[in-house]
């Protein structure tokens, strides 16, 4: 049998959270696969660094690549952001919410309420409000797929982490009822990684990083691209019949829940 090769030539996507990590692994992935993709996240000269990086490493099958500044949570810059994307590239047939914050480490009831403003406003709202814009912007009259990117944190309880999983948590209902709600022609669902060695969870796996692995079944941490294999295929007609399902890529950490 031949591999499956999964091809997204012709179509747009937009990438929260995209100069970095998960994300910037995301939008090389479907810029590689042939799908114009606008990158996102809050500064611009990290953003220019990632297009320039993704493009020089990409044939001349991958889609064209953009870039603009945007702060996740803020819905004037978030709505200049698709309007970007949609005078750049007429269209925005695939969105990734991968734009996530921790500001805070510690125990839920310790929290102080400007930090949980936050986390809520970028990791809950943020979706939400990227979803309405590009559903009124293109998705409405002409469909497309919604990938939220979440967590395992949000299927568990771990004390040090518990506003950032409550945000994740709430993301995975808000996939669900977004698929139920904008079915037939566009498709919504989640990615739910482990512990992934990216900048932001470092605090997590740094130091340890021997040690966890060996709890975990597949005996490893995850890299960044492990989640964009998977966010690829939900993004593509390959999962054209999966809405509302939220996928775990975790190298089997939830096993030893």
């Amino acid at each position: 049998m031949p591999a499956m090769e999964i091809r997204l030539d012709g179509r747009t996507a937009l990438v929260t959270g995209a100069s970095r990590g998960i994300g910037r692994a995301i939008a090389t992935e479907l810029a590689a696969s042939g799908a114009n993709v606008m990158l996102s996240s809050r500064k611009q000269d990290a953003l220019d660094a990632a297009v320039a990086e993704i493009g020089g490493g990409l044939d001349d099958r991958a889609g064209d690549l953009a870039a603009i500044a945007a702060n996740a949570g803020d819905p004037e810059v978030a709505a200049v952001a698709v309007d970007a994307t949609m005078e750049r590239f007429g269209a925005v047939d695939i969105l990734v919410n991968n734009a996530a914050t921790n500001p805070y480490y510690g125990h839920a009831i310790d929290i102080d309420l400007a930090a949980f403003d936050k986390t809520v406003a970028v990791n809950w709202r943020g979706p939400l409000l990227w979803s309405q814009l590009v559903w009124r912007a293109w998705m409405q009259e002409h469909g497309g797929t919604i990938l939220n990117v979440a967590s395992i944190g949000g299927l568990s309880v771990e004390t040090n982490i518990g506003i950032y999983n409550g945000t994740k948590a709430a993301l995975l209902h808000l996939t669900r009822n977004l698929a139920a709600e904008l079915s037939p022609g566009v498709r919504v669902n989640a990615v739910l990684p482990g512990l992934v060695k990216t900048d932001m969870a470092r605090a997590l796996w740094e130091k340890n990083e021997e040690a966890i692995a060996r709890h975990v079944p597949l005996k490893r941490l995850g890299e960044s691209e492990d989640i964009a294999h998977a966010a690829l295929f939900l993004c593509s007609d390959a999962a054209s019949w999966i809405t509302g399902t939220s996928l775990v890529v975790d190298g089997g950490m939830l096993l030893q829940a």
